[in-house]
């Protein structure tokens, strides 16, 4: 019987956001795609190190161990050929990672193969291939450098995403760059009674709460947490339109343009989205951060 990854949580990752590769991804800049293999094999007995998404997709993966049918599925996609995939397998060994899937395109773009596999996130450090999957409709971000990566197994996730332009969509944002502060708020108090547009992580989002459902609230294996710059006078469109998702948010943070990275900390996010260099260039160095491609 075929396997079917419908009604699964489907996360395709690339190895380079799993694993860090960095030193052998110079090696490839530098000296092309031989000398990247011959590397490569030479050290297939050497577990590579974690990489910037390793603790979420770790800790993701530990939610399947509370069902016989998996809730969660992780995919390997990556620009790679199969052959350069052995090291990268043996060290999802080395970690016992459940990853049953991979897909390596040898320089194809991977967002072609996406829909394919019923991606709901894609992960990666490759910006245009993040920018290919959010045009193609998929959540996707780019995996910004983390270190220390901390990974020690947890029986929960934490994600946390920023507002605009993520989980809804960017028409108050533009209000906000084009007007400034004072037009955003009164924009956002004359539409409060309004729903927000859906942003390109509300079917993540809402697939999450699918399953944060499955549980009782004090015993979801998922928490998530809106962090916003917004002021707490515009909530009440934010929280109208999330009620009328039927999407939850454990905790949420109206900042008012305080940065983020000390809530973000304190929440002990796995990883974070948002659109803004400004805030991710603070949150990256304390917790595992993604960029979601913002379009003005």
């Amino acid at each position: 019987m075929a396997y079917d990854l419908q009604d699964k949580l489907v996360i395709a990752i690339s190895s380079r956001a799993l694993f860090n590769l960095e030193e052998e991804n110079a090696i490839f800049d530098k000296e092309g795609l031989e000398a990247y293999y011959t590397h490569q094999l030479a050290h297939l007995d050497d577990p590579l190190s974690k990489g910037s998404a390793f603790r979420f997709v770790q800790n993701l993966l530990a939610i399947n161990k509370k069902f016989d049918n998996k809730l969660i599925e992780v995919i390997i996609l990556s620009r790679n050929n199969a052959a350069t995939g052995l090291r990268i397998g043996r060290s999802i060994e080395h970690y016992d990672l459940d990853i049953e899937r991979t897909g390596w395109t040898a320089g194809t773009p991977v967002a072609r193969y996406l829909e394919a596999f019923k991606v709901d996130l894609f992960l990666s450090v490759y910006a245009p291939d993040v920018e290919e999957a959010v045009n193609s409709g998929v959540a996707a971000a780019t995996i910004l450098p983390h270190t220390p990566i901390t990974s020690e197994e947890s029986d929960m996730v934490k994600i946390a995403f920023d507002g605009d332009a993520v989980i809804f969509g960017d028409e108050s944002e533009k209000v906000y760059q084009e007007k400034g502060l004072e037009a955003f708020i009164e924009y956002e108090k004359d539409n409060a009674k309004n729903p927000l547009s859906k942003g390109p992580f509300f079917k993540f989002l809402k697939t999450i709460s699918e399953i944060q459902d499955k549980f009782p609230m004090e015993a979801s294996p998922i928490r998530t947490a809106l962090v916003t710059a917004r002021n707490f006078s515009t909530h009440e469109r934010v929280l109208g339109t999330l009620e009328g998702w039927g999407v939850r948010v454990d905790e949420a943070f109206f900042q008012g343009g305080v940065q983020k990275y000390e809530v973000i900390k304190a929440f002990g996010a796995d990883i974070f989205f948002d659109d803004q260099d400004a805030h991710l260039e603070h949150t990256s160095k304390e917790t595992p951060s993604a960029k979601v491609p913002y379009r003005p």
